[in-house]
């Protein structure tokens, strides 16, 4: 293939196109053809048992379609496979960052713990509606918090103690009315699944023939402002549309036969907190209760709708979503995002580092940070450096209501697939 032109100015070198990988059925005119083989990334064993393949794919030359220009002038496609493995992230981290101190896990615990029992004592004794809205706001940034450190608990970045973590993640999330072991099954099949439409878990794309069979009113519940904000408990009990189970059930698709023991314990948890809460609110009365633990609860919903939605969506950029061959653990985590979310960064304990947390969920919340910098000279264009945010990251409203707006179904064919609107809910049609 030539590589120079000969133009009015002379012999000058053709500019640089980065390849783009197949999204569909290729158009029929001037379309360049070019057999390469990605590269191989490392594997985990059984549950994280990450299958990447390794597929002889066809690209297409010439359509900067979703490609962005870096500061240099060259187009950079980010569905193109990286030209680094994942072996080589792993190689740039430092040792330290990959150990587990579960005396400084618990601290994290004790310190959040104190400030909830804190919070709502103080709430309780001042009892008026210049206190409550303020606590509302702290009480439900501190149910996300303990999400946080359950979470962690979930994916073994709490302790090397498996004993240890199934206690406190259960204490947490069963104070917050999320059934553990069930959420840490379906966000297990969320990490090793990242970025894949249909095996994704978690705010994965619907299909287009799946968008076009909801009713009005759900697309409109799903794209329409606050309403997807309130969607975790709801997920939960059914899931997302597409894909049947509960977290309950222990005899859901979601599990494996050797996991039932752990759902039904879960469950078991989850009823015995909201049993308490119901007799809570017999002694101090509803409304006292709604106050200080429904409305903060609603909050914290929000919370975890908010964050998780944002790692994976509402780039300046369309990111791709990946089917069949295509998709690879390493560029499946490659589409995650990180977040700034201010003075809530060290609260939240720096969830929003979030592209090394799903490359390498082992790796404790109190290391990603350096983690993440050490990282960055590899990842290169892959890494998307977020926005800076002020004391509190009221900026991300603006990003989350664009991809309400914007992002709504992908393609039912091809491997490598952006997000399209729907002109109806994007407000385009007239």
């Amino acid at each position: 293939m030539a590589s120079w032109v000969l133009s009015e100015c002379g012999l000058r070198p053709l500019p640089r196109i980065y390849p783009k990988p197949r999204t569909g059925v290729p158009s029929a005119t001037n379309i360049n053809l070019r057999i390469s083989r990605t590269d191989l990334s490392c594997g985990l064993s059984r549950n994280w048992a990450l299958r990447v393949s390794a597929p002889l794919r066809i690209q297409t030359v010439g359509e900067e379609d979703n490609k962005t220009t870096t500061n240099n002038g060259e187009f950079f496609d980010p569905g193109a496979p990286p030209p680094f493995k994942l072996s080589d992230i792993r190689a740039a981290i430092p040792k330290h960052c990959w150990v587990k101190n579960p005396w400084k896990s618990m601290s994290y615990v004790v310190r959040d713990v104190a400030i909830v029992f804190g919070l709502a004592a103080v709430a309780a004794y001042f009892n008026n509606w210049l206190v409550w809205p303020l606590y509302w706001f702290a009480q439900s940034t501190m149910f996300w918090a303990l999400f946080v450190l359950g979470h962690d608990c979930g994916h073994g970045s709490f302790s090397n103690n498996h004993k240890l973590n199934s206690v406190a993640g259960h204490i947490l999330h069963s104070s917050i009315l999320v059934p553990y072991h069930g959420w840490r099954i379906s966000h297990r099949t969320h990490h090793q699944n990242h970025g894949h439409v249909e095996n994704d878990e978690s705010w994965h794309p619907l299909p287009e023939k799946i968008f076009k069979s909801l009713d009005d009113a759900t697309k409109k519940l799903r794209f329409t402002l606050p309403f997807p904000l309130f969607a975790y408990p709801f997920y939960l009990w059914s899931r997302s549309p597409g894909k049947k189970g509960s977290h309950f059930d222990p005899n859901s698709d979601l599990f494996l036969p050797n996991e039932k023991k752990d759902v039904i314990t879960s469950t078991l948890c989850w009823t015995a907190m909201a049993a308490l809460l119901f007799g809570l609110s017999f002694v101090m009365g509803p409304i006292q209760m709604l106050k200080l633990y429904g409305i903060p609860y609603s909050g914290f919903v929000m919370w975890l709708d908010l964050v998780t939605y944002l790692h994976h969506h509402g780039h300046d950029d369309k990111l791709p979503w990946y089917r069949g061959e295509e998709w690879s653990y390493l560029r499946g985590g490659l589409t995650t995002l990180d977040r700034d979310y201010g003075w809530i960064n060290n609260i939240h304990h720096d969830i929003g580092t979030h592209v090394i947390h799903h490359l390498f969920p082992q790796i404790p919340h109190y290391h990603l940070v350096e983690a993440t910098e050490a990282a960055k000279p590899v990842l290169g264009k892959y890494y998307r450096e977020p926005k800076k945010s002020g004391p509190l990251p009221f900026y991300l409203l603006g990003y989350l209501i664009k991809s309400m707006k914007e992002d709504h179904y992908v393609s039912d064919t091809g491997d490598v697939v952006y997000y399209q609107a729907d002109p109806k809910l994007s407000g385009s049609q007239k």
